[in-house]
């Protein structure tokens, strides 16, 4: 070991611990740096610091004592070897902890020098074996084949998910049963054919045979058997590896029996299929060979993979010609790596124009040899890329779209600040506070309008929003601009999930309850003591709204109908003021708001102030792309 050892002693005798040290240090063929810890906690916050490579324990500690103390360790640090360290009476303990998953357990008082060295080198390197072994473990249970282990008398001793999943049996129907219940009966023989092959040092490499599962299903296995030897270095066991390959054998004896069926296929479906011998670098061609190249038949099988590779569109070429003889030849060298091939590119047919072709590729194998045929299926796919192309462009139409209401979002802004202007019009004074709280009243204004283009742009679907969410991150602005956060007010919100608005619904909506919102933060809790908004939105089925407008204008369409309700239970709005003929902007907003989505306001001026918004929302029956509106106007007034 030229490597520094770190240990760690977790020993509360002084003398113990002075005894280990001058083992150590008398004895060590190693460089090491040893840590002492006397309690238990103390030895675990120096394994949350530092990286050891062993631990030395004593089970009887201050704060902690027999086997426990090893398993508190175990089980934060099971990666690092323990060694027990008993006292003379306490030897079962430590061959508990052993069972437990210690390394090792030494007994005070018959431990020598030699004895700890060879302890802390077995340990760590046992340690490191237990760690390959669990790995290779994991390989094995994880693999989508069949690893089974079977003794020479042909009984299976080992048996993984993946020979679960193949032959249909539990781990605890096939072990310790012979193997012959996986074979049919006319291959009886063929085990012990195979079991004298190995013995004989003989190569069974992907050996292909027939496998019954438990269902009776007759299915087509690749089978590769290895000797597994003892430590004299005698044949003690088989190991063998199955890969169902019953549906590629079944693929590769219709396409043998059915070539002509396959030409016919292809030609009616406007594909080309080709088979290349890797062998003689031929190609054989068949289907709509002229239909798709302008080629005739003749004249592509003479052309040859180079002038096939030279008529892909140049900035094709090198990514083509790469693809396809890196998959070629990794398939040659090993059919284990066997995979398909998918490519697209540009053709130029014989007429010069470039069409697009998708080709997908797969590699054959003839018995037991490996791959030296590559079977593929081309198909022109023009249309589908002009198709794909005229999508992007409705996209692009799309985003120009959201643009084109950010612009009239952008009108609304100015158009409140106009509003906001008036107020303060034909006076020659101006309180300083007023035209305060009236540019943050415009921000917050602006902010809810903001906060709807964040959230599309921060999700998926760029044509409608989640609604809750936007709800949700409006409120938190509003509560934190009037600092709220420190009172005794509360927000409380009840959205239904899966709320979702269009911009032409979500803008005036989300400025309503900007505007109720901060009336309520600005008006109704005067002293800022405790208090309580509530903001409800529910969707209402199969519900008469109480007023008859809504049910005039739905006549004949299909709609979602929606009731936003937002209350609090502070001072009131006095009974002076009307909704329908107010003087206050916030108020006048909220009525063309409520306006433009067709809606009804109701006032309630019980236990505090309610306001209640019915309105409806028509359900698309199929979504299109609209040109943009030609007034921005439209938005607000």
């Amino acid at each position: 070991m030229d490597k520094k050892i770190e240990i760690l002693l977790i020993e509360d005798n002084p003398g113990d611990a002075a005894l280990i040290e001058d083992m150590l240090e008398e004895f060590s063929s190693f460089p090491y740096e040893l840590k002492n810890a006397a309690t238990l906690n103390e030895g675990l916050n120096l394994l949350k610091e530092n990286s050891f490579d062993v631990i030395l324990a004593d089970l009887g500690l201050p704060d902690s004592d027999g086997i426990d103390t090893f398993l508190e360790i175990h089980a934060r640090n099971s990666r690092i070897p323990i060694i027990i360290l008993t006292g003379m009476t306490d030897e079962r303990l430590g061959i508990n902890a052993v069972k437990q998953g210690a390394q090792d357990y030494l007994v005070k008082g018959q431990v020598d020098g030699k004895l700890l060295i060879r302890s802390i080198q077995y340990s760590i390197e046992r340690k490191k074996s237990e760690e390959k072994i669990q790995n290779l473990a994991n390989v094995v249970e994880s693999s989508n084949d069949a690893i089974i282990t079977k003794s020479l008398d042909g009984i299976i001793t080992s048996w993984n998910k993946g020979a679960e999943q193949i032959y249909g049996y539990s781990a605890e129907e096939a072990l310790g049963k012979p193997a012959d219940f996986l074979i049919p009966s006319e291959l009886n023989n063929e085990s012990k054919r195979l079991l004298e092959m190995v013995k004989r040092g003989e190569k069974v490499h992907q050996y292909e045979t027939s496998r019954v599962r438990k269902d009776g299903r007759i299915i087509d296995v690749s089978m590769t058997l290895s000797p597994i030897f003892d430590i004299s270095g005698e044949l003690a066991a088989v190991s063998i590896i199955a890969r169902d390959i019953t549906e590629s054998k079944k693929a590769e004896e219709r396409l043998q029996r059915s070539e002509e069926r396959y030409r016919i296929i292809a030609e009616q479906t406007g594909q080309l299929i080709y088979e290349y011998d890797i062998e003689d670098g031929k190609i054989y061609w068949a289907g709509a060979i002229e239909k798709v190249t302008g080629y005739t038949q003749e004249e592509l099988t003479n052309i040859g993979i180079e002038l096939w590779i030279n008529n892909v569109h140049p900035d094709d070429q090198v990514r083509v010609w790469n693809q396809k003889m890196n998959d070629y030849i990794q398939n040659t060298k090993n059919a284990e790596s066997k995979r398909n091939c998918h490519l697209e590119y540009r053709f130029r047919r014989k007429d010069g124009e470039y069409i697009y072709i998708e080709e997908h590729v797969v590699c054959l194998q003839k018995g037991n040899y490996l791959t030296n045929k590559v079977f593929g299926i081309m198909k022109d796919i023009t249309e589908k890329k002009k198709a794909e192309n005229v999508l992007k462009r409705i996209e692009e139409a799309r985003k120009k779209e959201i643009h084109h209401r950010i612009k009239n979002n952008l009108q609304v802004i100015s158009s409140l600040l106009d509003l906001q202007a008036e107020k303060f019009a034909g006076s020659d004074s101006y309180d300083p506070s007023k035209v305060l709280a009236a540019f943050k009243d415009s921000q917050n204004r602006v902010i809810s309008m903001a906060l709807i283009h964040e959230e599309l742009y921060g999700s998926r679907e760029v044509s409608t929003l989640n609604f809750g969410a936007y709800l949700q991150k409006l409120t938190e602005d509003l509560l934190r601009c009037y600092n709220v956060g420190a009172s005794g007010i509360n927000l409380r919100l009840e959205i239904e999930e899966n709320t979702f608005f269009d911009m032409d619904t979500a803008v005036p909506l989300g400025m309503v309850v900007n505007e109720l919102v901060s009336n309520s933060l600005k008006h109704a809790f005067p002293d800022k003591k405790s208090g309580e908004i509530r903001i409800k939105l529910s969707r209402e089925e199969n519900r008469k709204f109480k007023n008859d407008k809504l049910k005039g204008k739905n006549e004949g369409r299909k709609c979602k109908n929606y009731t936003l309700t937002i209350s609090d239970n502070g001072t009131g709005i006095p009974e002076s003021l009307n909704i329908e003929d107010s003087d206050t902007l916030g108020i006048q907003l909220v009525t063309i708001l409520v306006d433009q989505l067709d809606g009804v306001l109701e006032l309630n001026r019980n236990s505090g102030t309610e306001f209640i918004i019915e309105f409806s929302v028509e359900e698309k029956q199929q979504e299109t792309y609209q040109e943009p509106l030609e007034s921005p106007e439209t938005l607000l007034f």
